[in-house]
């Protein structure tokens, strides 16, 4: 299991990632918030720069936005793995798609709580990511949803069933407890987890303890 590590709640951002370099995660999770599709605005084109200069980990691009295209041209020669947008937004779906792949990164389509797994299997087969959230999208520090589980649960044997080759990524309320009810995860976000408590002194280690099952 992988670890993109979300830096949304934390208060200076780039240190942050500064030690996280040192760490064994494998992303830096970004959320571009645009202030329509989620009521936040997070990371404007500057800051990801910003973010990109800054991290030697490649970056996991979660666009939480109404027109995914317009942010995705924006960050050519990026130093990205995945960008993932909403199938909710219902916007040229394939057109987004296919621009992410033309740019050289890998696409992801995510789904909310209350999406059916549905929504996204037409798409299966041109994706290469599926990020299953587990908190309702635009907050951080919220409560895993447990019934995330059974969702990442069909979606893995859908994925099998047809031999596609995808990968499922699951964001929200990740911990080294909550991660125990989804082992069928490719990726997990890890936020607020690494930035409450003691937790914060020690990094390397808390990130293994919940990737290292």
């Amino acid at each position: 299991m992988k670890s993109s590590i979300s830096i949304l709640s934390s208060k200076n951002r780039l240190e942050y990632i500064n030690e996280l370099n040192y760490t064994d995660c494998d992303y830096i999770h970004v959320d571009v918030m645009d202030g329509k599709f989620v009521d936040d605005t997070q990371f404007s084109l500057n800051e990801t720069k910003a973010v990109n200069y800054v991290s030697n980990k490649l970056l996991d691009i979660h666009l939480m936005v109404d027109n995914p295209i317009n942010f995705v041209n924006n960050y050519k020669g990026y130093k990205i793995e995945y960008i993932t947008f909403h199938v909710e937004c219902g916007k040229d779906i394939n057109k987004v798609i296919n621009k992410i792949h033309k740019m050289g990164y890998k696409a992801g389509l995510s789904i909310k709580p209350k999406t059916d797994i549905k929504e996204i299997e037409e798409y299966l087969s041109k994706i290469d990511l599926v990020l299953v959230m587990s908190v309702e999208p635009g907050k951080g520090g919220q409560h895993f949803l447990k019934d995330t589980a059974k969702k990442v649960k069909q979606l893995k044997k859908t994925i099998k069933e047809n031999k596609y080759d995808v990968l499922i990524e699951v964001d929200g309320g990740i911990n080294n407890e909550t991660v125990k009810l989804i082992p069928d995860a490719d990726i997990v976000v890890i936020g607020s987890y690494l930035l409450n408590g003691s937790n914060r002194y020690d990094y390397k280690r808390y990130i293994k303890k919940v990737v290292c099952k």
